[in-house]
């Protein structure tokens, strides 16, 4: 993991005091012990650059600080080509990145077309401040170590577990967006943007449809071809789904070396699946069970203060102590693979669930998108939700509109505070996040991705072999017909229905997020009850009791949202990790009930 920090002064040079406090604020902000961590600072006229790293020094990666054409460069990230660096700030490159360049009296920072690797800005009377790490950025502007939160910013997190806007929970401190260059001349700043890829029209024969998804195949198989030559075996993260199927596919027709794991018990769908697809491919495939009991009607699962302390220490207050981050392990050159983030693949299409596709239903999906759960809000925390909404809902095109927030936020913020997690303990290869399959994929018409044939195609473009295998959940959207509202130019010819696997409520597909029980309900009706004042701009007192009125919690995404917001605003963060603290029983539920 790389950790960037740029400051350009507004008139004078910055002072000591300033450059003091950013080197001892990164053992905050980079949640690694502080032992690992090296560093790199470049100072010029009015400007000065840190990077900070606890990667080992690998000749195989751009140096943290390199010199390119007269001024510095760093990468966060990585390129498809390492040696397309002196390339930067240019975001057409194949790779994953955000890029920062800086010299005599000026400042630059900037992210691809996804903003996966995030770039932070505040400022101050006397300065510019541009970090990779949100609260980095906030402890470095303030003049004390008092962190100032942004209570309004944080409705968003408790309706969603993420952000929905550029906001971020510091004051002062702001996400860049998606393709965009903040630069910092003589101390002025100045930001550009530039827009997201127009989508194409739907293909209507079938030379054109193989012609458009040869050229998302080709950026995908360009992002993994550099991984032939590593000498080991990529281990990919293998479910019953469409995206990690796409992955082992994609590796399976690069013929690079792999291997997979799957995490859950053998009774789950996602490991029967994998298991399934892992022996059409002929490659190795390991289950990791969770923790359980004895007697194996039950997991033992790590107490919510610890795993939210965890959760706001690598991802800043972006991310819900819900989701499971990838906890910190000794940096590791091993190539690793996961499908997050697939859904740009299929118009993100964990935000288009329904299958009207009308104008009227579209328009609510965004609305609520953003106004989720209004009874739970104050009318300011509701007022400020519809204020963010209001520019999407102005979009003429509801499926760009859901398409480009699936990006702007789903993926820039959700999953660029999430990854953070496993960032810090290896360089894993996201080909859904590369600049050129971004690229290649939001120039397809919404419609057709969402459709599912896109992907259905990869799949068996890649690995025949897997043409049967079922998957997990609902069949193909393609194989289902059209909605009434919209009529595609792919449905008259359709092939059979490939078979799926329903996903199990209980027994197997038993999960302790989801049900937490009564032991797990209490924990978090505590802390969230406890702190009501702190939430109080934001969520009405009595909705939240009335949340928490059952034994075990009906919402429990929802609960554990609170629980992350309430924790961060009482201070759990920044601060010493808590200790002592015992593992909670979750009891399975009884299948036979």
């Amino acid at each position: 993991m790389r950790v960037y920090l740029g400051l350009a002064t507004k008139r004078q040079d910055i002072s000591p005091a300033v450059l003091n406090r950013a080197r001892s604020a990164i053992e905050w902000a980079f949640p690694v012990p502080p032992e690992v961590i090296r560093g790199q600072e470049w100072h010029g006229r009015g400007v000065s650059l840190f990077a900070w790293t606890n990667e080992p020094d690998d000749s195989r990666q751009p140096p943290l600080i390199s010199q390119h054409g007269g001024r510095v460069v760093g990468l966060n990230g990585h390129l498809a080509d390492p040696a397309e660096v002196a390339a930067l700030p240019d975001d057409s490159v194949g790779g994953c990145f955000s890029a920062w360049f800086a010299r005599d009296g000026e400042l630059g920072a900037s992210t691809a077309i996804n903003r996966v690797c995030p770039v932070f800005h505040a400022e101050t009377p006397e300065l510019h401040i541009v970090g990779s790490r949100a609260l980095l950025v906030h402890l470095v502007s303030r003049p004390d170590d008092r962190v100032d939160f942004d209570v309004l910013a944080l409705q968003s997190m408790v309706r969603q577990g993420f952000f929905l806007s550029d906001e971020t929970p510091y004051k002062g401190v702001s996400a860049l967006r998606p393709s965009s260059r903040l630069v910092v001349r003589d101390g002025v700043r100045a930001i550009t943007e530039t827009p997201l890829p127009e989508a194409a029209p739907a293909p209507t024969s079938a030379r054109r449809k193989r012609a458009a998804i040869g050229e998302l195949a080709d950026a995908l198989l360009a992002t993994v071809a550099p991984l032939r030559d590593l000498g080991e075996p990529v281990n990919l993260a293998l479910t019953g789904g469409r995206d990690t199927r796409i992955l082992a596919a994609l590796l399976h027709a690069a013929r690079v070396p792999f291997r997979t794991t799957t995490n859950g018990l053998d009774t789950h769908p996602d490991v029967i699946l994998a298991r399934m697809i892992a022996e059409r491919l002929g490659v190795e495939h390991t289950v990791i069970a969770p923790p359980q009991t004895a007697a194996k009607d039950a997991v033992l699962v790590e107490h919510p203060r610890s795993r939210a302390w965890e959760t706001l220490r690598t991802c800043e207050g972006m991310t819900s102590a819900y989701e499971s981050i990838v906890s910190y392990l000794p940096y590791s050159g091993k190539p690793t693979m996961s499908g997050q983030s697939g859904e740009t693949l299929r118009a993100g299409s964990l935000n288009l669930l329904q299958s009207d596709l009308g104008d009227k239903a579209l328009m609510r999906r965004i609305d609520t998108t953003f106004r989720k759960d209004a009874k739970l809000f104050t009318a300011e925390a509701n007022e400020h939700a519809r204020e963010l909404a209001e520019p999407w809902l102005a979009r003429p095109d509801r499926l760009e509109a859901l398409d480009h927030l699936y990006i702007w936020y789903k993926v820039g913020r959700w999953q660029a505070s999430a990854r953070a997690g496993s960032l810090r303990r290896g360089d894993p290869v996201r080909p859904f996040l590369d600049n050129r399959v971004v690229r290649a994929a939001l120039g397809l018409d919404q419609g057709w991705r969402l459709s599912e044939e896109v992907i259905h195609t990869l799949i068996l473009r890649f690995a025949p072999k897997l043409r049967d295998v079922p998957i997990e959940g609902k069949p193909w959207r393609f194989t289902e017909g059209a909605a009434p509202q919209r009529r595609f130019p792919w449905t008259t010819r359709l092939p059979e229905p490939p078979p799926h696997l329903p996903t199990a409520k209980t027994g197997g597909g038993w999960s302790w997020r989801t049900s937490p029980g009564p032991a797990l309900t209490d924990v978090l009706r505590e802390q969230v009850l406890g702190s009501l004042d702190a939430l109080a701009p934001i969520v009405e007192p009595d909705e939240v009791r009335a949340l928490f009125a059952d034994p075990v919690v009906r919402k429990p995404a929802q609960a554990w949202h609170l629980y992350t917001v309430s924790t961060l605003l009482t201070g759990l963060y920044p601060g010493k990790a808590p200790e002592d603290l015992p593992q909670i029983t979750v009891s399975r539920p009884d299948p036979g009930r």
